[in-house]
């Protein structure tokens, strides 16, 4: 069978780094849940235009981590542990989705690339580098899903594994889990580049049981604290 050509990456645009940058910023809390900003202002703390800046506003707002507010700028969205619950139950059947189909069809320039960040995913969590692990992550994530061939399981998941990655860096000091969590990332990762389906599908299961795990001892905690 003739291999498949490699598609080179297309060169990233100012609205790519703008979201990119600022969902980074969400995601590590420097932009503060529940805070208010106008898009003037964080075009200047990026230092990116603000046409590149609206467009990635309007990319943050589909994937629920920006509320736009009427005459009144835009809002970073609260951390609300129930509906991660609703993230994670609906992310668990689009990874399953995603992880086998791309081990199926990734190409041969993505898979070097993917087994690269696995290993720089479970280095990260070794070392405790979490803002690192969370980079790599969002990497790997993107590479999967693009390989899986369906751009419409790709645009679905690109706001559950957002609003994921954000409530995993609020919450890893109480887990204490990174280690442990880069492993099965990686090894997720890992299978998917060497196109073993069924391993693939075994690796993905695990990680989404121990994220719902953890997702609901959070809410059980959050949940008592409050009776």
């Amino acid at each position: 069978m003739a291999k498949k050509a490699e598609i080179p990456l297309p060169p990233e645009s100012q609205a790519d780094t703008a979201h990119r940058r600022l969902e980074e910023m969400i995601v590590t809390l420097q932009l503060p849940p529940g805070s208010h900003w106008s898009e003037e202002g964080l075009a200047e703390k990026i230092g990116i235009g603000r046409t590149p800046v609206r467009e990635a506003v309007k990319r943050l707002q589909a994937d629920y981590l920006v509320s736009i507010l009427p005459r009144h700028g835009l809002m970073i969205t609260e951390i609300n542990t129930h509906e991660q619950l609703l993230v994670i139950e609906f992310r668990r059947e689009l990874e399953i989705f995603i992880s086998t189909r791309a081990a199926r069809r990734i190409l041969a320039g993505d898979r070097e690339r993917l087994l690269a960040t696995a290993e720089e995913i479970e280095n990260a969590g070794a070392h405790g580098n979490l803002e690192k692990y969370l980079r790599e992550v969002f990497k790997a994530n993107n590479m999967i899903a693009r390989a899986a061939g369906n751009p419409f399981a790709a645009r679905s998941i690109s706001p559950l594994h957002a609003m994921s990655r954000r409530f995993y860096y609020r919450y890893e000091s109480d887990l204490q889990n990174l280690g442990a969590m880069g492993h099965l990332h990686a090894e997720r990762a890992r299978a998917v580049a060497r196109q073993d389906e069924k391993r693939a599908l075994a690796n993905v299961t695990a990680l989404m049981e121990q994220i719902e795990n953890y997702t609901r001892r959070i809410f059980e905690v959050s949940v008592g604290s409050r009776s």
